[in-house]
C-alpha cells in the first residue's frame, strides 16, 4: 500500500502532542507519500509540535487560531505562495469548556453552547471554505467525530450535540462540493488516550470496558485512526463522500446493554450470540 497519496499535499489542523489522532494521520499520511503541512492553535503548542513536523518533513508550519476569521485567511494565503495546491485538509479540532461537561446538560451555558459549537463545527465550515481555491480536482476534507453524535455518551453533553451538529455539515458540504470533485467524510474514532479526551470524566473507565465489549476485543491506536485517513483521502475512496467511517473496532454496532458473548467453544452452535 505504500505510495497511496504520493503527490499529495495534506494540510492538517489539530495536533497537540504526539498522541493526537492528527499526529497519527498525518505520520501515515507521511508514510503514504504526502507532504505534509502543519497548523497549531496556540504559541504554547508550538515547543510540541515543531519537532513532530520535523519528523514528516513539513514544509508548512503555521500556528493559526481558528477562531479569528483573519488568521484563517492569512494562514490561507501563505499556504497558497508555499504550498501551489492542496489535495487533503484534516480538520481534527474540537474544544468544549471542561464545566459544560462535567455539569447537567440542562445547565449548558450559552457561551459555552456558542463555543463548542464555534470551534468544533464552524471551523470546520471555515477551513473548508478557505481551502477551496487551493483544492485540485480529486480533493479529499476530512473531520472526526465520536459515537456520542448518534447516542447519547456520559459526560459527554455538549460535545455530543456539537458533533451532531459536524455530522450533519459534513453531508452538506460534501453535496455542495461533489461536482467540483472534492469529497467530504469524518471518521468516528473509538476511545484514544489524547490530550482532550482526558478531560472527561470517567474517560479511563469508559476505555477499559470499551476494549473489553467491542466485537474485536481491543482499543483502538491513533495509527488506526490514520490509515483510515489516508484510504478516504486515495484514489481507492474516490466515490465514497458525505460518510462517517466507524473506526471503533465495532463498538457502535453493540445495543446498550448487551455485550458480545466471551469467544470460546460452543456447545449449542450458538457461537457469536450476544448475552445480557
Amino acid at each position: 500500500m505504500t505510495g497511496l497519496l504520493a503527490g499529495k499535499t495534506a494540510l492538517i489542523f489539530g495536533i497537540a502532542n504526539e498522541r493526537s489522532l492528527a499526529w497519527g494521520i498525518a505520520r501515515r499520511m507521511y508514510e503514504h507519500g504526502a507532504t505534509i503541512g502543519i497548523s497549531y492553535a496556540s504559541e504554547p503548542l508550538r515547543r510540541r509540535v515543531e519537532p513532530l513536523a520535523a519528523k514528516v518533513d513539513a514544509r508548512f508550519v503555521s500556528r493559526c487560531d481558528l477562531a479569528h476569521d483573519e488568521e484563517i485567511d492569512s494562514l490561507f494565503a501563505r499556504a497558497g505562495k508555499e504550498l501551489a495546491g492542496v489535495d487533503i485538509l484534516v480538520h481534527a479540532v474540537a474544544y468544549a469548556d471542561r464545566n459544560e461537561l462535567s455539569n447537567d446538560f440542562s445547565q449548558t451555558s450559552r457561551a459555552g453552547f456558542h463555543l463548542a459549537m464555534d470551534i468544533s463545527v464552524y471551523t470546520l465550515i471555515a477551513l473548508t471554505r478557505a481551502a477551496l481555491p487551493l483544492m485540485r480536482p480529486g480533493g479529499s476534507v476530512l473531520t472526526l467525530s465520536y459515537y456520542g453524535a448518534q447516542k447519547v455518551a456520559p459526560n459527554y453533553n455538549v460535545m455530543g450535540v456539537a458533533k451532531s451538529a459536524l455530522e450533519s455539515s459534513v453531508r452538506y458540504l460534501a453535496a455542495e462540493l461533489g461536482p467540483r470533485e472534492v469529497r467530504v467524510n469524518a471518521i468516528s474514532a473509538g476511545l484514544v488516550r489524547t490530550l482532550s479526551a482526558q478531560g472527561v470524566a470517567g474517560f479511563r473507565a469508559a476505555e477499559a470496558e470499551y476494549g473489553r465489549s467491542s466485537p474485536m476485543r481491543r482499543n483502538i491506536t491513533a495509527d488506526d485512526v490514520g490509515d483510515a485517513a489516508v484510504w478516504l483521502s486515495s484514489p481507492m475512496a474516490r466515490n465514497v463522500t458525505g460518510d462517517v467511517l466507524y473506526v471503533d473496532g465495532g463498538y457502535n454496532i453493540i445495543s446498550g446493554g448487551l455485550r458480545p458473548k466471551r469467544s470460546g467453544p460452543a456447545s449449542d452452535g450458538a457461537a457469536g450470540q450476544t448475552t445480557p
